[in-house]
């Protein structure tokens, strides 16, 4: 049988409840078995080194138990003893062996209100199994005595801001039924935001870069030269410069056959790695066998002048070059050198010394860049009939159809419902367009039966009209029909014809739409199209990209581990960083600021290794490592979050860290009347709710849209590589089965319905009278509501508002990251992922098995779908109260004290009727928009945001 061990060490600055001291003893509690430690007698750091242990009675239910460690007290016999704290863990962050098993500091919490604790414990847990305890005593609990002389602590808490250490501290937040691998680490970065001497003095990047750890560079921009002398016999020169600071080394293009050469070319050295206190810049002559030496100057870098914005560029100055003898020569290099931070305007463009082996085609792959998706529209085609198609009259009028191609999208309409030479389709087709209108319609009419193409017409999108929100639909036009041949034809008068084909089509553009190109449960924007409905600007997300550790080496075969970079996206703006070259740790300290139009959207945050470097293939593809998702209706205004969040991957093999990526995030509101009005306003502009899209083309419209930002980013300028944007976007195989989703989504409504079972259970501990003074004071209010039924109302509404203030203290301190034991993903069978990573159909050879596999998977994607849908709506309302939103608790506390105040100053009878006709209202007075309290209730956030997809 496995065995739990509690290895009780010490405790340190308890609180004592009485003026003397404490007699301080551990209770622990696990599964209905309960032991306790000596008591130290007047000892407020007690120490005891004692093992309990615990019988584990079913292992695999052995993850979901919690271990109680509660310290008391002892006083006087026939007294109870006092609590002097407790501390709650997990049993899924015990270890299965004591070699894994590290001491743990753990700070005692309160158990209510009012109790004073203050102090920590150190304990040690870990599990053992039968032919590990033959060492260990028999009995219910055994002591073992090391020593009178304390021993070190070990794994203690230092306090860095007491001893003036510039070291950063790390802390893993105590997340429940999570593993410490997989946990959220929160860290304190030294953050100008944070610190107020930032705001005086030098430190003038506080204003732009105040989420990011300031990092000094030396910059080095190389603009021009003039008169330089000829190098070689023929009296040609072929120039370049090279920018030397000890070991690193910088080199600019060479140009040919000139004398005058103008270069533009900036330089970057970080100033922690400079290996020197000289700074060479020289000029040469490229040549075939050995470059020639031009001449050179040398710069001393302490006496580099330093520049911080928003000061002005620093002028270039014209230098003398000096010769090998050391003499000055008449040939001049135009330079300018200073010591700068992240936030000058030269560090995006610059070469940076920790990429000075990349060529310089290769250079612009690793430079930091922001993008902007193309705006997007919903194209619409209503095909009504068509005149006059030709066919054989020997034969029967052709089964025909219509077949519209735009901008790589191509859809068909049924064939009409009688073969005649005057169809009928009477059917609207929708495509995804983009801005500029460049893109050409091609409307064909075609014979399904021979595959014959009957008539074509080619029109271009920019004369296709808009609409703006649900105002009256263009007017249907009669297009001429024509053969193929001609209607391919430009530049030449086409053939005309006595009798023509003609085709009835309306085309026109919704601007009223939001074009949805990423998950609709993960957006970022819900703005429409059109910019004359979009809203005021609410707030400025502030996002620093600090740093990245343990990262999966991807390079391995190469020699080298990781040239990693990151790309952000929210709204329609992506961001990329530098790419720093082979290293697991990067750090980039790079801050992006976006503005925010909605709470209730989600930034992104990807990893990737650059594939585009120095030897690489043109068609090699950066690899993925890890991304996040954050949503912004989750933090706490003007509050700066920095975490360490875990790139968590779920293979075939099983769930896999990639690494952690250092994140500073800050949410500013800036209009927070607008704000709050937003949540009673629908997510989506108003067409999507007056003229809604059909459920079957959402879907296939989103995937559309991303080939188009991928294809529009992948042409910039350096390009967003397509296999980065469809990441970002793209949720794979997300609606098809999972065994291992189906069992989050069911544990995710069961954990729900306990809440139910809870209430039960307290009502019927209140009928038996378990706790007598809970019953009284239930009989009471019993009465009291039965005598005057008109305070129900405003009791229920108070005590929504009194259990959302109680709630407040146990909010959520840090924002919501994937969570691998919600997700199922820390233990998942081998079987459930191969089932899970097996393609759909099956690929199992046996017909038959192969068959009922799929309708199973089938049947089951739709009940996970349900499911998973009842959960988020279940935890949307278990979020009213709960904080996860705090703007959206803080409203409806509020609204609930208007509510109790109202229904207490107003007769029972007459708030009843205004709810009952408000309700019954006659449908004139209803809007076809959702009501407040639904659009209010849809803005809540779930737990599908820390699901691992």
């Amino acid at each position: 049988m496995a065995k739990l061990v509690v290895h009780v060490l010490d405790a340190a600055g308890l609180l004592s409840k009485h003026p003397h001291s404490a007699n301080p003893f551990v209770e622990v509690h696990f599964d209905h078995q309960k032991q306790r430690t000596l008591t130290k007698h007047t000892h407020l750091d007690p120490y005891w080194n004692e093992e309990l242990l615990f019988n584990i009675s079913d292992p695999k239910a052995f993850p979901d138990k919690t271990i109680d460690v509660v310290v008391y007290s002892e006083r006087k016999s026939g007294h109870c003893p006092d609590f002097l704290g407790r501390v709650r863990l997990s049993g899924m962050s015990v270890p299965l062996s004591e070699q894994d098993a590290n001491i743990q500091r753990c700070p005692l919490d309160r158990r209510g209100l009012f109790s004073n604790v203050k102090g920590d414990i150190g304990i040690r847990m870990y599990v053992i199994h039968d032919h590990e305890s033959t060492n260990k005593d028999t009995g219910v609990k055994t002591f073992h005595s090391i020593g009178a002389k304390r021993p070190p602590p070990v794994g203690t808490r230092m306090d860095f801001a007491r001893t003036g250490l510039s070291v950063m501290t790390v802390k893993h937040l105590p997340i429940q039924m999570q593993s410490p691998e997989f946990a959220l680490v929160e860290t304190s970065p030294p953050l100008p935001a944070r610190l107020q001497s930032g705001y005086r003095g030098k430190d003038k990047i506080i204003s732009t870069y105040d989420m990011v750890e300031q990092m000094h560079f030396l910059y080095v921009n190389v603009v021009k030269a003039q008169a330089l002398p000829a190098m070689d016999i023929s009296g040609r020169l072929d120039p370049y410069v090279e920018v030397k600071v000890g070991s690193y080394k910088g080199v600019t293009k060479y140009l040919e056959k000139n004398q005058n050469p103008i270069w533009k070319q900036s330089f970057a050295f970080p100033k922690e790695r400079l290996q020197a206190n000289l700074l060479e810049v020289t000029v040469k002559d490229k040549d075939l066998v050995k470059d020639d030496f031009v001449g050179k100057v040398v710069f001393h870098i302490p006496e580099v002048p330093l520049r911080v914005p928003p000061d002005s560029p620093l002028a270039p100055q014209w230098y003398k070059l000096v010769d090998k003898k050391g003499i000055k020569a008449e040939w001049e290099v135009m330079l300018a050198v200073w010591m700068g931070t992240q936030a000058d305007e030269s560090f995006p463009d610059a070469w940076h010394s920790d990429a000075h082996s990349i060529s310089h085609d290769n250079l612009a792959n690793t430079r930091s860049k922001v993008y902007f998706s193309p705006k997007l529209y919903y194209l619409r085609a209503h095909v009504i009939e068509a005149q006059d198609i030709p066919s054989d009259k020997s034969k029967p009028p052709p089964d025909a159809f219509v077949r519209i191609q735009f901008c790589n999208q191509g859809k068909v309409t049924r064939s009409s419902q009688m073969r005649v030479i005057n169809p009928i389709w009477n059917e609207e087709l929708m495509f995804v367009a983009s801005d500029p209108f460049e893109d050409f319609i091609i409307i064909t009419v075609e014979d399904r039966g021979t595959g014959e193409i009957l008539g074509r017409v080619i029109i271009p999108s920019r004369e296709i009209p808009q609409r703006i929100e649900s105002t009256k639909l263009p007017d249907a036009r009669w297009y001429n029909l024509h053969h193929p041949s001609i209607a391919q034809t430009e530049g030449t008068e086409k053939k005309k014809e006595k009798f023509s084909s003609k085709i009835h089509v309306r085309l026109w553009i919704d601007s009223g739409y939001h074009v949805l190109d990423e998950p609709t449960h993960f957006s970022s924007d819900l703005q429409p199209s059109s910019k004359i409905l979009r809203r005021n600007s609410i707030g400025v997300l502030d996002l620093g990209i600090l740093s990245a550790r343990n990262l999966l080496p991807m390079k391995n075969k190469e020699g080298r581990t990781t040239d990693a970079y990151c790309v952000a996206k929210y709204g329609n703006k992506w961001v990329r960083t530098r790419t720093l070259l082979d290293t697991l740790a990067p750090r980039w300290n790079e801050q992006y600021t976006w503005e925010v139009y909605d709470p209730c959207t989600v930034i992104t945050i990807g990893v990737f290794d650059n594939a585009h470097t120095n030897g690489s293939k043109e068609d090699a593809k950066d690899q993925r490592i890890g991304k996040i998702r954050i949503r912004l209706s989750t933090l706490e205004t003007d509050k700066i979050y920095t975490h360490y969040y875990p790139l968590l991957v779920l293979h075939p093999s099983g769930l896999k860290k990639h690494g952690e990526l250092q994140l500073a995030l800050r949410f500013t509101c800036t209009a927070w009347a607008n704000m709050l009005t937003l949540y009673g306003k629908p997510l989506l502009p108003k067409m999507h709710y007056l003229q809604p899209i059909p459920v079957r083309h959402i879907q296939l419209l989103r995937f559309q849209a991303m080939n188009i930002v991928a294809a529009r980013l992948s042409r910039a300028e350096p390009p967003l590589p397509r296999e980065a944007v469809e990441y970002m976007l793209l949720d794979v195989d997300y609606h098809v089965f999972s065994l291992r989703r189906s069992k989050t989504n069911f544990n995710r409504v069961m954990s729900l319905l306990s809440g139910a079972t809870a209430i039960y259970r307290w009502f019927n501990g209140v009928c038996i009278w378990r706790n007598p003074n809970t019953t009284c004071l239930v009989h009471v209010l019993f009465l009291i509501l039965v005598c005057y039924p008109e305070l129900i109302l405003p009791t229920i509404f108070l005590y929504l508002f009194v259990i959302g203030i109680w709630n407040y203290r146990f909010r959520p301190r840090y924002p919501p990251h994937l969570n691998a034991r919600l997700s199922q993903a820390e233990h998942v069978h081998p079987d459930e992922l191969d089932e899970e990573f097996d393609s759909f159909p099956t690929t199992k050879h046996i017909d038959t098995v192969r068959m009922r596999y799929d309708r199973m998977r089938s049947v089951a994607e739709k009940m996970q779908t349900v499911v998973g849908d009842l959960a988020t709506q279940v935890e949307r309302a278990q979020a009213i109260l709960g904080w996860r939103d705090p703007r959206a608790t803080a409203l409806f506390i509020i609204y609930s004290l208007m509510w109790a105040v109202f229904m207490y100053v107003t007769p029972f009878q007459v708030a009843a009727i205004l709810i009952g006709l408000y309700i019954l209202r006659h449908p004139r007075f209803r809007r076809n928009f959702p009501s407040v309290p639904v659009n209010f209730f849809k803005r809540l956030p779930s737990k599908a945001d820390m699901m691992l997809l």
